[in-house]
């Protein structure tokens, strides 16, 4: 194998893959990228066993042929090398690939590209194309509420599935920890009707994401009950789903919240934010009590003292207090993309809805704590 790549070209395309290498590996082959030339392409492809990207770049190829190295090292190698420079990558023998670029060069160990593993080629029925700005909004608005608790597994995703909103088909992702919930909403594309619901893993919803920051157009979307594949242009991110059930979120969706609070959604993150400092660090706990247009927020710990702050709100409702996480306030404020929040109470332990007042289409839950 012999290739010549541009540095940004080469830099680009393991910066993507090199993402899904985990640092520690008791299987030596996984920390390494599969390299493969051929024609005049040259593609790297990383996996973990349940998550696998390929990219496929252009490049200088006199001889075809493969092999790996370690992925994490080359990418170093690369990053430091200057801008513009062209890199030489000689495969002499089957043991050392050969890096050079200008008077700079490198011999990285090699293992054979016949122990990297094989991607089982499954069907994916169900295919479906989505914009790429509608699929970041999906991702971006829910994946705070992801729980990082491993032994709910099957909470350690985002819930991909189709659903219907006033009669009107959705494509819809929903994520929960358990103490808050985030249901966000999209129209339903074409194909996707039939597609069962499926739990995309934390870090493949994190790798996706970082691979749309570069994606202009749409996304293609294939999946089945066990895997799902994206496909970004000449980047392909497949990923095993999670083996479980997702629970019944609309159980916890309260529908009979009568206490309507509508505040500048601003000034409320920031008065949150503020009066938060006071609240324990294990706790973070704040209290909100509600007066008709009026409302105040206060802290207390015993270590730290106390905070209070009062914000001029539109409220008509009965007077109530009810505490929350503050940290868990901030997250969904700060989904929201508007200038009013509203706030959907019931009493001091029903859950809470929060919206976007100028997006109807996304909805967040947050369950009330002791203060």
């Amino acid at each position: 194998m012999k290739i010549t790549i541009e540095r940004a070209t080469l830099l680009s395309a393991l910066g993507h893959v090199q993402n899904v290498v985990e640092r520690r590996n008791t299987i030596p082959i996984l920390s390494n990228v599969l390299l493969v030339a051929n024609g005049s392409d040259l593609s790297l492809t990383a996996t973990d066993l349940d998550l696998t990207i390929i990219e496929t770049v252009g490049a200088d190829v006199s001889q075809g042929g493969a092999t790996t190295t370690a992925a994490h090292t080359l990418h170093d190698i690369v990053r430091k090398l200057p801008d513009g420079a062209q890199i030489e990558l000689t495969l002499s023998d089957q043991s050392r690939l050969a890096v050079v670029a200008g008077r700079s060069s490198f011999a990285l160990p090699c293992l054979p590209k016949e122990d990297f593993p094989v991607l089982a080629e499954d069907t994916l029925p169900h295919s479906f194309s989505i914009a790429a700005d509608e699929l970041k909004r999906l991702i971006d608005k829910s994946r705070f509420a992801i729980s990082t608790e491993e032994t709910r597994y099957y909470l350690n995703g985002i819930y991909l599935h189709a659903a219907e909103a006033a009669g009107v088909p959705m494509l819809r992702a929903v994520a929960t920890d358990g103490h808050r919930l985030a249901q966000v909403d999209c129209p339903l594309p074409d194909g996707a009707a039939s597609m069962p619901g499926v739990i995309v893993p934390r870090k493949a919803v994190i790798e996706v994401r970082r691979l749309l920051d570069q994606v202009d157009g749409s996304v293609q979307v294939s999946l089945s009950e066990t895997k799902i594949r994206f496909a970004f242009g000449k980047s392909v991110l497949t990923t095993k789903l999670i083996d479980g059930t997702f629970p019944d979120y609309q159980r916890v969706i309260p529908s009979g919240n009568d206490k309507i609070l509508e505040v500048d959604r601003r000034q409320f993150a920031e008065a949150v934010d503020r009066v938060s400092t006071i609240s324990t660090e294990k706790s973070r706990s704040i209290k909100l009590t509600l007066e008709k247009d009026k409302l105040h927020l206060s802290a207390n710990s015993p270590d730290s003292g106390s905070a209070d702050e009062e914000l001029v709100v539109n409220y008509p409702g009965e007077d109530i207090e009810v505490g929350f996480n503050s940290r868990y306030l901030l997250d969904i404020a700060s989904q929201i993309n508007g200038d009013s929040a509203r706030l959907d109470l019931a009493d001091a332990v029903s859950p809470t809805i929060l919206r976007d007042v100028a997006d109807e289409r996304a909805l967040y839950v947050l369950m009330p704590m002791r203060v």
